[in-house]
This record gives structure tokens, sequence and C-alpha cells, in this order.
């Protein structure tokens, strides 16, 4: 299993005592987990902001991903520029999962497929690997 993790996801995981955090540490133990520059971008901007003692965990979190130098932009579906490099960094990365809890802009893709990669909420992804018994 092969998982990117979206910005909203680096940002939560890096939050002190978080539920996303526990999730990802759980998660780096039985997936390959990646993301790209753009989304590491992206939260670590957001954490500056709202949560800069958590920068520490973030770049922790980082070091642990597999990090995805290119992105494809030639997408067949409807998404805000802003998600593109995204599920593009994705698919280049040939991740099996996109999670993100992103539910305005990828909530109707959940469950889905694009080009190999099923993009999936927290809750999606905890019930998948729970019915492969790793929870």
């Amino acid at each position: 299993m092969r998982v990117f993790l979206d910005a909203n996801i680096l940002f939560s995981g890096a939050q002190a005592r978080s539920r996303m955090r526990a999730f990802l540490d759980l998660l780096f133990k039985h997936a390959e987990c990646l993301s790209n520059a753009y989304a590491i971008e992206e939260a670590r901007r957001n954490l500056e902001l709202k949560t800069p003692t958590a920068l520490r965990r973030f770049d922790f979190l980082v070091k642990r991903c597999e990090l995805i130098p290119s992105i494809l932009t030639e997408l067949d579906v409807q998404l805000k520029s802003k998600d593109i490099p995204i599920l593009g960094g994705a698919i280049v990365g040939n991740a099996t999962h996109l999670l993100t809890g992103d539910e305005r802009d990828f909530g109707a893709f959940f469950g889905k497929k694009i080009r190999g990669v099923k993009i999936v909420s927290p809750r999606l992804l905890a019930d998948e690997l729970k019915e492969r018994g790793l929870l």
C-alpha cells in the first residue's frame, strides 16, 4: 500500500495529541507514505501561521515520506487548480491511495479510483486497514 498524504493530513498529523498523529504513526508501520513539495509547503505555511510549535513534528513526518518530485497536470476530472498537484503527485508516485480530509473538493471522489489512485478520507482508509487486519 502506497499512501499519498495531502497537506491537510500532514497539518493535522503534526498537531500534538491529535487522532491524525496517532493514525499516521500506525500508517507508517503498514504502508509507504508519500507526498510532494506542493502539499508539504502548503502544510508548512499553515503551520507557521496557526501552530508554529508543531513544525518540529511536521519535519519528522515529512522525513518519513517518500518525496515525489513531479506531478501530472493533465487530468480527466474536474478539480480546483490547487488540488491538481495533489492528485497529480499521487498518480506520478504510483500511490494506491490519496489520503485527504478535504471533503469539499475531493468528497465526490471518496472511495473512487482515478488513474489507479483510490481517493480516501481517514475514515475510509481506517475501515480498509481494519478489513485487512492491520487495525
